[in-house]
């Protein structure tokens, strides 16, 4: 019983770990006022959103350490890095360093970057150890968390006195998970249990807990609304959700409490049996120990048949036409999504809008909603009703072509409603992609594999920011910025039309995939 609070106080700790690991999710929010702090064109702001991303293209080497490596360690040096990569830039913008080039900046934010994989890669693999029948929940569940990363960001950076948003983030991205990692590094890590109790009461409970703090989040980021709560109250209660989830491994610990007690109680008392009681209590005995090794074996056969496909490498599988179909769904999909977000804070200035952190805060909040839904679709339809994951790519990457054409439209219920859209759909083929790995290339080889798949972040980011970046500059200036619609529409046509074309291949990847998630569903 023990055991059954550990497993579920590790996943607490990787909760918290992914709620501050999307550090470059708010760059939106303070971009513009970086851009005038380090005097940066609208190119050179667009090389620090991809040297973010570009971390992703060496983020094998956290894999790798996840296999040599204690847990701990590999959590110790994924905040190392973050603490450098953001710690330096911000003594660089309190001038209490004067020697940093661009280029310095450059490469301390591709440092950051790579240190969002270390983070991600011991969420991972920790989830899926320690709930491999419910894989598919339990990473959903926690991913969701790194959707409101840019909205506690954002929230700590609002009660901090003064409009100097830019430093306030650097300074936090550098602190932040460091401390978070070292609360959690005790908690997270592999806990053996041969039956994990109370799982679906566990993850009930676990739901309830997670909708309400996506609810909060979506309803505070909310302008009519953030207006009317201090920025303290705020950031209080989004700590006071964190905490939350804490209830289900203390409800647990408190039941095996009780238990325990009921179980001396019982064996202080003294019982008198005749030979046939006691023969129907051996009886009974024996058949309870029938139906414990049963269920043991029922679950151990659960485990082992989690729906995957084949166990292959890293080499095998680049030479696979299904990962390179699965590659370029990702990068038409998901991280398209992630470069509209990446210049949100430019696109919400070019079109007028004051408050381009209330923005990035909505995106964070649908973004977290985004990631749950896979979950709770996969909980609460489970041997129900089920569909294969690149079926799921196709119904998450439609909308995101279609929101793209929406924000053709120059009203700002446009923009929210197309933010929105985007932001769900994204949170939502993000965590769908963690499963959809597995099955298809197994769990032996996911640290290495699953970067490789995230790989496509950096390039899409390179691609399609640079061609975001020219036809903002080919736009009508005013006082060095352009505004206008013409500034993006250009952009979100192409956007849309990739997008679309992804959801085509995904129709492929379905097709191609089909027999295997018939057998397996």
């Amino acid at each position: 019983m023990p055991s059954t609070a550990l497993i579920w106080l590790s996943l607490v700790g990787i909760i918290w770990l992914q709620s501050i690991n999307g550090t470059n999710t708010n760059f939106p929010a303070y971009s513009s006022q970086l851009k005038q702090l380090l005097s940066l064109s609208q190119f050179q702001l667009n090389n620090l959103a991809f040297a973010s991303d570009a971390g992703k293209l060496f983020g094998f080497f956290s894999g790798i350490a996840t296999v040599y490596l204690p847990i701990w360690l590999v959590l110790m040096i994924g905040s190392t890095l973050g603490l450098v990569g953001y710690g330096v830039q911000y003594l660089f913008t309190t001038n209490q360093i004067s020697s940093l080039s661009y280029w310095h900046v450059f490469l301390l934010t591709v440092l950051a970057g790579n240190s969002i994989c270390w983070f991600n890669t011991v969420c991972y693999v920790i989830t899926i150890r320690n709930f491999s029948s419910h894989r598919q929940v339990a990473v959903g569940l926690t991913s969701s968390y790194q959707g409101l990363s840019a909205k506690i960001y954002t929230s700590i950076a609002n009660a901090v006195p003064g409009n100097k948003m830019a430093k306030t983030f650097l300074f936090v991205n550098s602190v932040l998970p460091l401390f978070v990692s070292l609360i959690a590094a005790p908690v997270v890590r592999e806990i053996e249990t041969t039956r994990p109790r109370h799982m679906n009461v566990g993850f009930l409970a676990m739901f309830v807990i997670t909708i309400a703090t996506g609810i909060y989040a979506v309803v505070s980021s909310l302008q009519f609304v953030s207006s009317k709560i201090s920025p303290l109250g705020n950031l209080a209660g989004v700590l006071v959700t964190l905490l939350l989830p804490l209830l289900v491994p203390l409800s647990m610990k408190i039941n095996s409490l009780v238990g325990s007690w009921h179980k001396n109680r019982e064996n202080q008392r003294v019982y008198h049996f005749t030979v046939e009681e006691s023969e129907s209590q051996n009886q009974n005995e024996e058949s309870t120990e029938n139906e414990v090794k049963e269920g043991e074996d029922s679950i151990n056969r659960e485990v082992q048949d989690v729906g995957i496909r084949e166990e292959i490498g890293v080499k095998v599988m680049l030479r696979r036409v299904d990962f390179w179909l699965y590659f370029l769904i990702y990068l038409f999909g998901a991280t398209l999504g992630l470069v509209f977000l990446n210049n949100l804070g430019q696109i919400a200035e070019s079109r007028g809008y004051s408050s381009a952190s209330s923005l990035v805060s909505l995106s964070s909040s649908f973004g977290f909603f985004g990631r749950l839904m896979p979950s709770i679709m996969d909980y609460f339809y489970r041997g129900k009703w089920t569909t294969s994951r690149p079926a799921s790519m196709v119904a998450f990457m439609a909308p995101i072509a279609g929101a793209f054409f929406l924000l053709l439209n120059k009203t700002h219920l446009a923009l929210y409603v197309g933010t929105a859209i985007i932001g769900v759909c994204t949170g939502a083929i993000t965590s769908i992609s963690v499963s959809m790995t597995t099955e298809l290339f197994g769990t032996n080889n996911f640290s290495v594999n699953h970067n490789v798949v995230v790989a496509n972040i950096p390039v899409g980011s390179f691609l399609f920011g640079y061609m975001a970046a020219f036809f903002y500059h080919k736009g009508g200036y005013v006082h060095g910025k352009c505004m206008g619609m013409e500034c993006y529409r250009t952009t979100f046509i192409i956007w849309g039309c990739l997008c679309f074309f992804g959801t085509f291949l995904a129709l492929i990847l379905h097709a191609r995939t089909r027999k295997f998630y018939s057998q397996t569903l």
